[in-house]
């Protein structure tokens, strides 16, 4: 962290000599599925939302997109589409005839009912940060590979934090676990530490339907019952410009015959993998986007799918993806009132390019939640622990994230606008008359400890006080937070038989070999 004295930055510091707070006594707000309070921004004229719509269509009828899936293409081609090749076109009115179909709200059950959410509407559910493959934190002050270890102690802090609905991939990537095998201990590791929604990777059929059947064993569902409704989710992305490659598609079409959860989010940086004006990267992207809702639909009407947006610019100087920029947050609020506009949920990103958890860090990454909020967004990937444009997780910057997301939920919350008698307090202000305050009125008193957004990291004592206390910095302070939390975790209750179960189902996987490693 840049300021820091050297000897702050050796091992620690005065961090290890810092007054640990209990992970019990950290000021979290009660397990609740946020509703945006606020209408969403709306940048687009009726004319510009046409204008787009119509960019996308053309790319749909007169280009087409790349489907690198044979079955894919079959499936399409039965549905009427002009598939040459690879490429596939769409008809307007088929692509509009099947999102039609398509839910605006939907459900997903985890094993834990009580964990259940609702995705669109005006929910605004917050998920963790997913696939880095490196890992940062205070202590280590370096750049490493994830680990099982590391990426089991994000999950713990997924499931710890009631501002983090959903776990959604792998918090970081543990490269000391084999790729065949990977994703079953992973899956294991989720289903026992959280009880939170999980998602499943669409990266072959082994992965996707080994994920499916330890969710199901997870729930103690029967195969009807696990299919009723969803209890899990994967996310796609496209391999922009116009491409849907073979194994995301797979694993799409399957979770779509199985009635899960589908998020579509095509990955369009403005300037290197889509058109570098907005218009042009969003048009793009609902283009990728449509077609996969529309497939979905074909195999399965009425399967629940999600629009996503990752539109982002580069650095025109180096190439490098950049996220929280201005565009960045334009092109959200673009796509969620094209997503109004076709009746869909909406995903969007909490990310930064940031490489440690600084300033730029913060203000980049509370840019995209902000947008988030302002979009409409019912999904936020990403939205605790993210660093380097994806390719670092952190857990300080996991709860300095969850800082941000508690003061959203708090600044949505119905009561800061409520205007009955007693939030007009004319008995109080009538009180206290024309000298005096209200700190020691009843009215103050009554609500003092409910008023106002309490913090568990930020610091609000004047530099004296702060110095005393040690002089932390916020990452310092977050860790320390960190590992207080791991030595107090609990796991959540999971019947004996179900954890059995999942451990037997992974022990046979790994004697049969697990998944293939080309895709």
């Amino acid at each position: 962290m840049s300021g820091q004295s050297e000897k702050r930055r050796r091992g620690g510091g005065r961090a290890g000599n810092a007054k640990r707070r209990s992970a019990s006594e950290i000021n979290q707000m009660p397990w609740h599925l946020p509703v945006n309070c606020d209408p969403p921004i709306a940048p687009l004229t009726d004319q510009g939302v046409e204008a787009i719509h119509e960019g996308a269509m053309h790319i749909l009828e007169e280009i087409g997109i790349e489907f690198l899936n044979p079955e894919a293409c079959a499936i399409l081609q039965q549905a009427g589409c002009t598939v040459r090749g690879t490429n596939v076109r769409m008809d307007r009115h088929f692509v509009m005839d099947m999102v039609s179909k398509a839910p605006s709200q939907w459900t997903i059950t985890p094993r834990n009912p009580d964990r259940k959410l609702i995705i669109g509407g005006r929910y605004i559910l917050f998920g963790n940060v997913s696939s880095p493959p490196n890992y940062w934190d205070v202590k280590l002050n370096a750049k490493v590979p994830g680990t099982r270890e590391t990426c089991q102690n994000l999950i713990k802090l997924s499931q710890y934090f009631n501002c983090i609905h959903f776990v959604g991939g792998y918090p970081v990537e543990p490269v000391d676990l084999h790729a065949s095998t990977r994703h079953l201990d992973v899956l294991y590791d989720k289903l026992t530490l959280s009880d939170k929604v999980a998602h499943a990777y669409s990266l072959g059929r082994e992965r996707v339907e080994d994920v499916v059947e330890m969710v199901r064993l997870a729930g103690g569902w029967s195969d009807a019952e696990f299919e009723a409704s969803p209890k899990m989710y994967t996310n796609i992305n496209s391999t922009s410009p116009l491409k849907h490659d073979f194994p995301m598609l797979d694993g799409w079409m399957r979770l779509a015959r199985r009635n899960q959860g589908l998020v579509v989010t095509p990955f369009t940086l403005a300037g290197a993998m889509a058109p570098v004006t907005l218009s042009g990267a969003v048009a793009q992207s609902i283009a990728e986007a449509l077609c996969a809702v529309a497939l979905a639909q074909w195999i399965r009407p009425g399967a629940a799918c999600a629009l996503g947006t990752f539109t982002s610019n580069v650095d025109m100087k180096t190439g490098a993806p950049a996220f929280g920029t201005p565009e960045y947050m334009r092109a959200t609020q673009m796509t969620g009132q094209m997503a109004r506009f076709y009746g869909l949920p909406l995903r969007s990103s909490g990310v930064c390019a940031a490489n440690v958890p600084d300033g730029q860090a913060m203000w980049e990454t509370s840019n995209s939640l902000w947008a988030a909020v302002q979009s409409g967004s019912n999904m936020v990937y990403h939205a605790a622990g993210w660093l380097e444009g994806g390719l670092i997780a952190s857990p300080e910057k996991f709860l300095m994230d969850c800082e941000i997301l508690q003061q959203i939920q708090r600044y949505m919350d119905p009561d800061l606008v409520a205007t009955g008698a007693q939030e007009i307090a004319l008995e109080a202000i009538k009180s206290v008359g024309n000298d005096g305050h209200f700190f020691g009125t009843a009215h103050t008193q009554e609500r003092y400890s409910t008023a106002f957004y309490q913090p568990f990291l930020s610091e609000w004592s004047n530099f004296e006080g702060w110095e005393a206390s040690g002089a932390l910095w916020t990452p310092e302070r977050a860790h320390a937070l960190y590992q207080q939390i791991l030595a107090e975790f609990e796991p959540p209750a999971l019947e004996v038989s179900r954890r059995d179960a999942l451990a037997d189902f992974v022990a046979r996987r790994k004697r049969e070999g697990g998944a293939p490693t080309d895709f």
